[in-house]
């Protein structure tokens, strides 16, 4: 059996943590510039207009925010794959929803941004584009897993 299966209340551990795991996504969509819908919409000060983009920022934090997205996505898909019963917990936090909506906001914003970018070596762009193309395929990957979870199952059974 599972560490969940062993110990119950670990399902409340996994409650507990989502918002954080949430906050990844709202924190990626922050240092692009963009604003997720449903995010806790705390107000934002008048100087705190966020001007930089992932178009603009500097090629370093471009990087660090793909590879971070790609550990997350990559991370979150193996939980699910591995441990499906998680889903329900995650369905309670809206998961699916907040998942599409940051997929639909970063991930065009963060493939134009690799892509309009000049590269002293194309390497560093063919990285980049591998770890997005990877990070967009585990995300819809996780929601497939989600879906057939919360949705499909509860069906055929």
């Amino acid at each position: 059996g599972n560490i969940f299966t062993q110990q119950p209340s670990y399902f409340g551990d996994l409650d507990e943590t989502l918002p954080t795991v949430l906050q990844v996504f709202n924190n990626i969509l922050h240092k692009c510039g963009l604003q997720c819908e449903g995010a806790s919409a705390e107000p934002q000060k008048l100087e705190e207009k966020v001007s930089v983009t992932a178009g603009n920022m500097p090629l370093q934090e471009l990087k660090d925010i793909v590879l971070y997205l790609c550990d997350t996505c990559t991370t979150l898909w193996a939980f699910l794959d591995v441990f499906p019963l998680a889903c329900q917990t995650f369905q309670k936090h809206e998961f699916c929803y907040r998942l599409a909506s940051f997929y639909e906001l970063a991930i065009p914003e963060l493939e134009s941004a690799i892509k309009k970018r000049r590269y002293e070596d194309n390497s560093v762009f063919a990285d980049l584009w591998r770890r997005i193309s990877h990070s967009r395929k585990k995300m819809i990957e996780a929601f497939h897993v989600l879906i057939n979870q919360v949705c499909l199952q509860p069906i055929l059974e």
